[in-house]
């Protein structure tokens, strides 16, 4: 009797990966509205104060990030996907194809967030510029997905996990 064969899993390509990002990204929007909600109710709508200049509380930009990072974080450990791979059929697997560790989730989500850092260049750049400045380093982060043989972006490479096709 003969084994069946089992084809090697595909690496995703960089179009699925971008518009399950895009999915992703209605998630995200979606949480940060809740957070920004529930912080307006917690502080009696003191979160952001308007008068001759606009401020944002100091805790609320850095809340955000963590709540953001750990949908992601939460979700590839949990399964491997976020609510966007799943339509895609992608999904987040170490090196050797196991489950993601905590840590490389952990220093993916970072590293896959640097290019906000950017965003700090808005008093020389303006915000459009500075908001370029992130699109085009995010375009670079990705950019090695586009030659690598297992389709892995910068953040896959320095956590040491790449996006599988599934299904």
């Amino acid at each position: 009797m003969t084994q069946p064969h089992h084809a090697a899993p595909l690496p995703c390509p960089l179009w699925r990966r971008l518009t399950a990002l895009v999915y992703d990204l209605l998630a995200v929007m979606a949480i940060v509205m809740v957070v920004g909600l529930l912080c307006q109710l917690a502080t009696g709508g003191q979160v952001v104060a308007t008068g001759a200049r606009t401020t944002i509380a100091w805790w609320y930009q850095p809340l955000q990030g963590l709540v953001v990072g750990a949908y992601f974080v939460v979700s590839w450990l949990r399964g491997g996907q976020t609510l966007g791979m799943r339509p895609w059929h992608i999904r987040v697997v170490g090196a050797d194809g196991g489950k993601v560790a905590p840590g490389q989730a952990l220093r993916r989500v970072v590293v896959a967030a640097l290019p906000l850092l950017l965003l700090g260049l808005a008093p020389w750049l303006g915000l459009r510029g500075a908001v370029w400045a992130v699109l085009i380093g995010w375009a670079l982060w990705f950019a090695p997905a586009l030659v690598d043989a297992r389709r892995r972006a910068l953040h896959d490479i320095a956590a040491g996990t790449e996006l599988r096709r599934i299904g």
